[in-house]
């Protein structure tokens, strides 16, 4: 049999030949058994509540279950896949079976990252991994260098976001088989795309989550977080579970990064943080590759992506940035509930932060919360920060899951589009942004019975004080509510439609072409604001090699262009000396940059 690189510690793994071993840490029972298709075998109690038991002659595909002491059988927590749902029998899978065409990929670097977000039972009609590899030619072309995939571990039912997984090593069964993944991941490899998955380690969702049933200790009763119990990170059975997961996704799916969800819900009191153990870990086996590590922190901290003397990072390499998108969403829509009224005073001030800073809040109290926010980040480069004007959650948490488009207008939302690919951020595109997809997002999921009723009535009740909630929240249950999120790819023809790719495909092209480079030496970057006036925002970004510009308008009146040194790279519509309603320029002075 084929060495693999990364063996789990949980879960049913070869360890030679046709001999499996089956492991699981069940603290809970005194006493557990193997289901291996019709035959039941007795596991042996090691310590510290693992069981573990050595099968030989099993094959790719059997099924197994684990029984408890009572008679109940339960799936396996780290089983690499399900013959059906989350309730059902495991599968177990030879990770060596697959062989990936592209071996000797080894990632893009991180500076010429242009993200572009996906759902995959939304973003094709068929809702798969297979359908989903027919999209891939035209990303690449189009100008992305990285897909991520939102949540595909194992949840409950067969339609959801993702972010209620609870088998955390295995694809989800509704979007295909661990083939169908791996060979989503080849295809892209093959076209020079990255793929990148959003990972969640910070909770487990409400149905198919026995391990409360096997090991009480795995969580901590005495923390809760805004989905459900507390991990108990700092217990070694757990931390085995936890850190093995984002290794085992890079290595046997050959994936090139990771996006670590909500890690402010991550506490841990180990003495080491077991995300600087995970990110140490991956450094360590993979150094070979470009492996991309973001994280999604609503803290506004920096801690876990120090740099070294290169300006390599040792730890995370970038953040997800909602202060980019919170200015953005209230300057050009004036909303003012929930967060947004953080942003709500002096927008055009706040966006130009976000423009020339990174954080808007770096420390000061937050009117939402009352308390402090976020740290000082100048010394972060600019690709520290990932930027985007709308993303799953932006769409997807309002009542009717409304697209910028719908909300602010196209004119205005494509000066922000603009603003955001010509920024030396790294961007990201929400599945559809790039040809103006009106769809709604919508939170959607496949519960039934009480589990049902509860989301339902909690969605409703969510609203109060949000935009849109004088109106019906639609039931997340209800097909429907999955069906109308799917991308609409007929627009991609349609006369509208190709206006928006056409400029997309233009502002990824000189984005590809000049502001990429800029990045390549990397260090920090001096970024200014020029000017502020009502709807309107002027920056600039010094680099070694010469000094990036922007002004922007998306006020009701036309205004003086502030004065911006250089030759124009970009302006839409075309300008003089004025800046008309929703209109922008870009351009760059002083560089050995061929224009």
């Amino acid at each position: 049999m084929e060495f693999r690189t990364f063996q789990k510690r949980w879960g049913a793994e070869f360890i030679y030949n046709d001999v499996v071993r089956f492991r699981v840490w069940a603290e809970g029972q005194n006493a557990l058994t193997l289901r291996l298709a019709d035959c039941d075998i007795p596991m042996a109690a090691t310590e510290d509540g693992w069981f573990e038991v050595d099968v030989p002659g099993v094959a790719h595909g059997a099924e197994y279950h684990y029984v408890l002491q009572d008679g109940m059988t339960v799936p396996d927590p780290a089983s690499r896949a399900q013959l059906n749902d989350v309730n059902g029998p495991s599968l177990v899978i030879d990770p060596t079976r697959y062989p990936h065409a592209s071996r000797d990929w080894k990632g893009r670097v991180w500076e010429e990252t242009v993200i572009y977000e996906l759902h995959i039972g939304t973003f094709t009609p068929e809702g798969t991994f297979r359908a989903a590899i027919d999209k891939l030619p035209y990303l690449a072309e189009l100008g992305i260098t990285q897909v991520e995939v939102m949540p595909v571990s194992q949840f409950g039912g067969t339609r959801g976001w993702g972010y209620d997984g609870v088998l955390l090593y295995a694809p989800h069964s509704a979007y295909g088989t661990p083939e169908d993944f791996h060979a989503f991941i080849d295809a892209a490899h093959g076209l020079g795309l990255s793929v990148v998955l959003d990972i969640v380690l910070n909770h487990f969702g409400p149905e198919g989550n026995y391990l409360p049933l096997l090991s009480p200790a795995f969580f901590d009763s005495n923390r809760m977080t805004p989905w459900g119990n507390g991990i108990a990170y700092d217990i070694d059975a757990v931390r085995a579970y936890i850190t093995d997961a984002p290794l085992y996704w890079l290595t046997e799916y050959r994936l090139d990064g990771l996006r670590f969800d909500a890690i402010d819900q991550i506490q841990d009191p180990s003495e080491k943080h077991i995300l600087q153990e995970i990110a140490e870990r991956i450094r360590a086996a993979l150094p070979e590759r470009h492996i991309h590590l973001t994280t999604e922190d609503s803290r506004n901290v920096i801690f876990l992506h120090p740099r070294d003397e290169r300006g390599e990072t040792p730890l995370f390499t970038a953040e997800w940035n909602d202060d980019f998108h919170n200015a953005a969403h209230a300057f050009a829509t004036g909303e003012t509930h929930a967060y947004y009224q953080d942003f709500a005073y002096e927008p055009e001030k706040k966006f130009a932060r976000a423009l020339t800073e990174g954080f808007v809040y770096q420390g000061e109290i937050s009117l939402q919360t009352g308390t402090s926010r976020g740290v000082e980040c100048a010394g972060q480069p600019p690709q520290f920060f990932v930027d985007f004007i709308q993303n799953h959650d932006q769409t997807g948490n309002r009542a009717q899951g409304e697209r910028l488009i719908t909300l602010a207008g196209a004119d205005k939302t494509r000066v922000l589009l603009a603003t955001l690919l010509l920024s030396p951020h790294i961007p990201l595109l929400f599945m559809g942004e790039e040809y103006g997809e009106t769809n709604p997002f919508l939170f959607f999921t496949d519960f039934h019975g009480d589990l049902a009723r509860a989301v339902r009535e909690g969605r409703a009740k969510e609203f109060t004080g949000h935009a849109g909630h004088d109106e019906t929240v639609p039931d997340p249950n209800d097909v429907n509510t999955f069906t109308r999120s799917r991308l609409n790819w007929d627009r991609l023809t349609a006369e509208e439609g190709s206006v928006w790719l056409t400029l997309t495909r233009n502002l990824l092209a000189l984005r590809r072409r000049v502001i990429v480079p800029l990045l390549r030496p990397g260090g920090s970057v001096k970024g200014t604001v020029l000017h502020t006036a009502l709807g309107v925002v002027a920056v600039s970004w010094q680099f070694p090699s010469g000094t990036l510009s922007l002004a922007l308008n998306i006020g009701k009146k036309t205004v003086a262009l502030p004065t911006l040194a250089g030759e124009t790279l970009f302006a839409w519509p075309e300008v003089d000396e004025v800046l008309p309603p929703n209109s922008i320029v870009v351009r760059f002075a002083d560089g050995d940059v061929t224009l």
